[in-house]
């Protein structure tokens, strides 16, 4: 379901981190020894036995990240990004696996396209990266794809992400058939004829601009929707990006009725407002869009109790002629993956929105189990799957450091606090070191 480059697994010494791993109940100064790729020993001053050293005093080892919701542009636009790319990308931002959307040209809606993409990451792809394949043919809404295939030939889940599924009774029959495969469904909910043509979130911020609202009940209004269908059918269900208060509201509400639902939430929408838009910068034009401080508040709550338990970048990479234009004539979607872990640690950890330990949750075991993934964890016997990070570097984001091809990133100027310095996926150093 995870493929990339065959690689050897590297000997390795981690000197000295405050090792912290909240699913294992470490939080101490060790030593990390890893033996051909898996970890093998944590302790105090181990013996390096010809292994290379990576000195880490004064630095954080955790989990790596895990990434469930990325688009890599391939096929069709590889000027906007490639497997390659994006996971060197992913790599510098200390993940250790992603997930690749469908929506590309063409769709990921059969087993050939789902193929030549596998090939393409076992070759490319600098960390382990899965994909997810669509729900409707050519994610048009109107039949369905053949889920049984398309799982048997390694598609991680199933997504119509970017376009909603907006008849009732075909996303019933989805949640009936994605039974069959043991594979999540994942829902992109959107209303589309209350958020048509809308640029920005709807409220005082929109008005003021003269730009036409998409309101959050065309949002939450899907939200609750598929949660229904998904309790009726007794199904489990994934909520993409959720942005509205009314949303978390909802999941919530469903988790505490025995749904099986899970959320993500993007950095960008923990961490922004819609006041954001009066820079008038077509690099905070998103979809859904950024919403008001309520909402806000609300994301963050939901990520402290659990009610969202995966933060995921929607790292969405566009060609700079495509951005650089007035804002309503610009696409949505904003990078990510380089950035996430130094955007939430500045905006969310250092005010004390929540703790370290959370971020890192819900940026690594978090993800996933949504999709039935094996978490990273520090312990003997597990895979090297590690980021290294240095808690009190600070430093301005910069297009010139991006591995992504694209710079639409939100952050650009801005001085953040925390960055990757080393990250092992797969047994192997692929940033920094």
């Amino acid at each position: 379901m995870l493929y990339s480059k065959a690689a050897p697994g590297e000997n390795l010494i981690i000197r000295g981190a405050r090792v912290l791993d909240p699913s294992e109940g470490v939080d101490a100064l060790l030593d990390v020894r890893i033996d051909g790729g898996s970890i093998a020993e944590l302790g105090a001053r181990l013996d390096p036995n010809a292994h290379r050293v990576i000195d880490a005093e004064g630095l954080t080892l955790a989990p790596a990240f895990v990434d469930p919701h990325v688009h890599l542009r391939t096929p069709g636009r590889e000027d906007e990004e490639t497997i390659g790319s994006g996971t060197q990308a992913a790599a510098a931002g200390g993940y250790c696996a992603i997930l690749a959307m469908p929506n590309t040209d063409p769709v990921v809606d059969s087993a050939a396209v789902l193929g030549s993409l596998v090939e393409a990451a076992e070759t490319e792809a600098e960390i382990p990266v899965g994909f997810l394949a669509a729900i409707t043919k050519g994610q048009a809404g109107a039949e369905l794809t053949g889920m049984g295939e398309l799982a048997d030939a390694g598609a991680a889940g199933f997504t119509d992400d970017g376009q909603p599924i907006t008849a009732p009774a075909l996303m019933r029959r989805a949640l009936q058939y994605g039974a069959v495969t043991g594979r999540p469904l994942a829902v992109h909910c959107e209303e589309p004829t209350l958020s048509r043509d809308g640029q920005m979130h709807e409220g005082a911020v929109s008005a003021e601009l003269g730009f036409t609202g998409y309101p959050s009940v065309a949002e939450s209004l899907m939200v609750e929707r598929d949660l229904s269908l998904a309790a009726y059918e007794r199904r489990p269900i994934h909520v993409l990006h959720v942005s509205a208060r009314e949303s978390v509201d909802a999941v919530r509400a469903a988790q505490a009725a025995g749904v099986e639902a899970t959320a993500e939430v993007a950095p960008h929408h923990l961490c922004l407002t819609d006041e954001a838009v009066r820079s008038l910068d077509a690099n905070v034009k998103m979809n859904p869009p950024l919403r008001g401080a309520s909402d806000r508040a609300a994301l963050i709550d939901g990520l402290r109790d659990g009610t969202i338990q995966a933060i995921a970048t929607d790292h969405a990479p566009h060609a700079r002629h495509e951005k650089e234009v007035p804002f309503e004539a610009a696409p949505f979607g904003v990078t990510g993956v380089e950035t996430s872990f130094a955007a939430l640690y500045t905006h969310l950890v250092e005010p004390g929105l929540i703790s370290l330990e959370t971020l890192l949750t819900r940026m690594s075991s978090g993800p996933a189990a949504v999709y039935g993934m094996s978490a990273p964890r520090i312990a003997a016997g597990e895979p090297a799957n590690l980021v290294l990070l240095d808690l009190a570097a600070s430093r301005r984001i910069e297009e010139s450091a991006f591995k992504s091809r694209s710079a639409n990133s939100w952050l650009l100027g801005e001085r953040v606090t925390g960055k990757v310095r080393l990250t092992v996926a797969a047994g192997r150093v692929v940033y920094g070191g």
